[in-house]
């Protein structure tokens, strides 16, 4: 590979002239850069340093909670002199703060996008847990030895909402695109909360299944919100794509459990017409994903559908090969789809109303360089 200072040197020797260096230096970089107008690009690493700072900070992260532990339980014996406590909430406090110390320098001021990551979920995690074990700590745990549910559930929805606060100071501190799904993870967790302490479900499966349903609306909500964020960058440029990718891989799993449980998916008996609903299903969720451009429902789904398709096969006298033919089947399949999905995405796009078209993301989009992303 020549250096650009040496094509310089030959064209002032008049080994080859300016126009020609020219055209050898847009042909590299054509061949470096390659149009990928329809792939999701977000920074997960910036190099291997980013595996190294975020191994060290889990190890670090680890160290601190281990250490709020030790001291939380030594303060709870010589208080109450009863012996061993259960967790302590100095052992997420210490963690989240750790987390927020870490942040103030990998985040905000080196941009490593693998160590914020870690250290953003740590944060908010950190937060709901230190609020969680102080309430319990505060209200007695015996009070929860008799499945409090209405208790458990109060405690769980003040925990999401102070974890949504922490999500939401983080987010004005350090804008990391993950922090927005993990504020909308705590939200639903508000939700979640208040309906449990209501319905209380315990063993009663018709209250689990209205339980399932809420969670399919919230995820529901939670693709609505990331695809408001899409529709505000439809050339997908900026961060705010960044932050619709992780708002659909939250909403991806919240859609797609709660439906194939309310199927039956989970019960281990599943008969052809089952399995065939579930690829139909699935079929509809790949046109959803080519229609906005994420691929994170497919994925979601996709322990459903082959153990759908096994299941299948099994039911039509392939038992040797009925894992083998399911994933021959849709391994094929999701090879073909990622190969033409520029073209299949066009061939759906087109086809939809112009005004849901014009909040779509843009079927043409900039060609990104591969080795930039």
């Amino acid at each position: 590979m020549y250096s650009q200072q040496e094509l310089d040197d030959a064209v002032a020797s008049g080994a080859i002239t300016a126009s020609a260096a020219d055209a050898l230096r847009a042909h590299v970089e054509a061949q470096r850069s390659t149009a990928i107008p329809d792939e999701e690009q977000f920074r997960l690493i910036t190099g291997f340093n980013d595996i190294f700072v975020s191994i060290a900070a889990a190890i670090l992260l680890i160290a601190v909670g281990w250490i709020g532990q030790s001291i939380g339980q030594a303060t709870h014996m010589i208080v109450s002199e009863h012996g061993e406590s259960g967790p302590s909430f100095l052992a997420p406090l210490f963690i989240a703060a750790t987390a927020w110390a870490l942040a103030t320098y990998f985040t905000a001021r080196r941009r490593m996008a693998l160590p914020s990551i870690l250290l953003l979920l740590a944060f908010v995690g950190s937060v709901l847990a230190t609020t969680a074990f102080l309430l319990v700590q505060l209200i007695g745990p015996a009070s929860f030895n008799n499945d409090n549910e209405a208790l458990a559930a109060m405690v769980g929805g003040v925990s999401a909402l102070v974890a949504a606060g922490g999500a939401y100071l983080h987010w004005r501190r350090f804008h990391v695109p993950i922090t927005v799904a993990a504020g909308a993870a705590a939200v639903a967790g508000i939700f979640l909360a208040i309906v449990l302490a209501v319905v209380q479900p315990g063993d009663s499966e018709s209250a689990k299944n209205l339980i399932l349903g809420f969670i399919l609306l919230l995820g529901i909500g939670v693709f609505l919100f990331a695809m408001w964020w899409d529709a505000s960058d439809r050339a997908r440029l900026t961060r705010r794509s960044d932050v619709a990718f992780w708002l659909h891989l939250l909403a991806a799993p919240m859609i797609a459990h709660p439906i194939f449980t309310l199927m039956g998916l989970n019960n281990g008996v599943v008969g052809p017409g089952e399995a065939l609903g579930v690829v139909a299903l699935y079929v509809l969720f790949g046109l959803t994903a080519l229609a906005v451009d994420r691929r994170a429902l497919l994925v979601s789904a996709l322990a459903y559908v082959l153990y759908a398709l096994i299941e299948l096969f099994k039911s039509v006298g392939a038992v040797e090969l009925n894992v083998a033919l399911t994933f021959l089947v849709i391994g094929s399949a999701l090879l073909l789809l990622s190969a033409f999905w520029h073209q299949a995405r066009r061939l759906i796009v087109t086809r939809l109303p112009a005004t849901l078209q014009e909040r779509l993301p843009n079927l043409d989009r900039p060609a990104i360089s591969q080795s930039a992303a």
